[in-house]
This record gives structure tokens, C-alpha cells and sequence, in this order.
């Protein structure tokens, strides 16, 4: 996967229901959590930073977290071009037992989740990495029947039911589970069908 993911980088930005779906997922977190100079958070598959970046200066820190080093790269390009001086980036793959270093007071993750093998494993580890009244956000693909990728390969589930997920949050001990439609995104498959997507974000506090 990450092989992949780092031959599109310099592109992935170029695909505007990528942005569009970014800001939509940004506005649902603004909307559910609320940021301040002085929270710490955590992009988990952050990419090219198209909704943490649109965060950072709100917040005194973002971490981007993710496996591969070209979208890490692009990510501090367009931080340094922000001027946000704020913003670290971290090579890391959980998968491969990389530890998720430090605490954070917001942890978000978008559009990654369907790449995870073991999701309540991930969430598990998340809750250990956040502070005491911090968040968890994750916004990922309602069920999709696999038609959202043109390839599949190392996708392992084909979008979530929302009430698995926030399972997933309660069982690990957050509370105040709750879960909104951060988007609907109408996409032209390869087929050359017009579908329309939904995408969940489901928050939780410890």
C-alpha cells in the first residue's frame, strides 16, 4: 500500500471530490469538537494533510501520522507554504509494530480506516494515546459494496455500519459516542456510473 500511495502524492490534491469531501470532513469536526490554542491532536493516515492542515492553526500542534513517506512529504510542502510552524509529520505503520508515540487531545482519522485489518485493536490503541476528556474522531465510507475504489487491493472493508463502529468506541471505554453524515459525494465510478456516497464521522471523548 505504500508503495502506492507515495507514486500518487504529488497528484493526490488534483482530485477535487478529494478536497471537497476534506472540507466537508473538517467542517463536521469543527462542528463536534471544540479546538483550541491549546490541544495537542494526532491525523492518523493523514495523507497530504487535506483536513488536518485546514486545523492547525487553530490548534498548538498537529501530528501527521502515516506509512507513507511521499504523502508525509507533500504534507510538510504545504505546511511550510501555510507558514504553520506547528506541524511534525511521523513515518509510521502500526501494522508492522510501530508505537504511536506521545498524548494527544484530538486524535481524527479520515478516509483510513478501511485500510485497517484489526479496527478495534487500532481504536484500543488510540484511547491509550489520548488525554482525559480528549477526542477520537474517524469519518469514514457507509457500506459501500466495494464500488467507492476502482481497486480494491489492500481495502479490508467495504465502508462500516455506523452502529459497529461506534461499538467499537464504546467498548474500549470512551463515552459520549455520537456519530453525524460529514458528507455526501457523488463520484463517477470506472464503470462510468454516477454513485453517491455517504461518510460517517463518529466522535468519542475519554
Amino acid at each position: 500500500m505504500t508503495n502506492r500511495f507515495d507514486e500518487n502524492a504529488s497528484t493526490w490534491d488534483s482530485r477535487e471530490y478529494r478536497v471537497r469531501l476534506a472540507e466537508s470532513v473538517s467542517a463536521a469536526i469543527r462542528k463536534e469538537v471544540q479546538l483550541s490554542k491549546q490541544m495537542e491532536i494526532l491525523d492518523f493516515g493523514c495523507g497530504t494533510g487535506l483536513v488536518s492542515l485546514s486545523l492547525a492553526g487553530e490548534v498548538a500542534s498537529l501530528t501527521g501520522v502515516d506509512n507513507s513517506s511521499g504523502m508525509l512529504a507533500v504534507l510538510m510542502e504545504k505546511a511550510a507554504s501555510l507558514n504553520l510552524v506547528n506541524v511534525r509529520s511521523l513515518n509510521l505503520n502500526l501494522g508492522e509494530g510501530d508505537i504511536l508515540p506521545g498524548s494527544y487531545d484530538l486524535i481524527l482519522s479520515s478516509m483510513t480506516f478501511h485500510h485497517v485489518k484489526d479496527v478495534p485493536s487500532l481504536i484500543r490503541t488510540m484511547y491509550q494515546s489520548i488525554r482525559p476528556g480528549g477526542y477520537l474522531c474517524v469519518a469514514d465510507l457507509d457500506p459501500d459494496h466495494g464500488l467507492f475504489h476502482s481497486d480494491n487491493t489492500d481495502i479490508h472493508h467495504f465502508g462500516f455500519e455506523r452502529e459497529t463502529m461506534m461499538s467499537y468506541f464504546l467498548t474500549v471505554g470512551f463515552k459520549e459516542v455520537r456519530t453525524v453524515t460529514a458528507a455526501n459525494l457523488p463520484r463517477v465510478g470506472e464503470d462510468g456510473v454516477e454513485r453517491e456516497y455517504s461518510v460517517f464521522l463518529v466522535t468519542g471523548v475519554k
